[in-house]
């Protein structure tokens, strides 16, 4: 039934400010409204909601990833606007932090929002 309705985001943010900008100015969302409670973002018609917390720890795995048509452009541009991709132990990544699956898929790589949730390219 719901595979006919389309998805939204949800996260957390315990630091607004520093949300906005990275969602806005950095990754490039555009804001769609602000409420006291959540952030409203759209990424390609798919609703964003940076949820306002006061306290949030984030999860040990990708929380939301996009799916981008060249992992190495997003990747450099991102890294120039100040982003530090995450490393691995065990996973054989390039100087940008890109993972390439066996098998020679599309290469992965992560990056983290100022709350800690991990973020992903592919």
């Amino acid at each position: 039934m719901l595979g006919n309705f389309q998805v939204k985001a949800m996260l957390a943010t315990a630091n607004p400010e520093a949300a906005r900008h990275f969602y806005g100015e950095v990754l490039g969302l555009s804001l769609v409204e602000e409420h006291p409670f959540a952030i409203l973002y759209d990424s390609a018609g798919i609703r964003v909601h940076i949820q306002k917390v006061t306290a949030f720890t984030p999860q040990p795995f990708t929380a939301m990833g996009w799916t981008v048509p060249d992992v190495t452009a997003a990747a450099t541009e991102l890294a120039r606007k100040g982003v530090r991709f995450e490393r691995f132990e065990g996973m054989t990544q390039d100087d940008l932090g890109i993972w390439i699956p066996p098998g020679g898929a599309t290469g992965v790589c992560w990056f983290k929002d100022p709350d800690g949730n991990l973020l992903s390219l592919s």
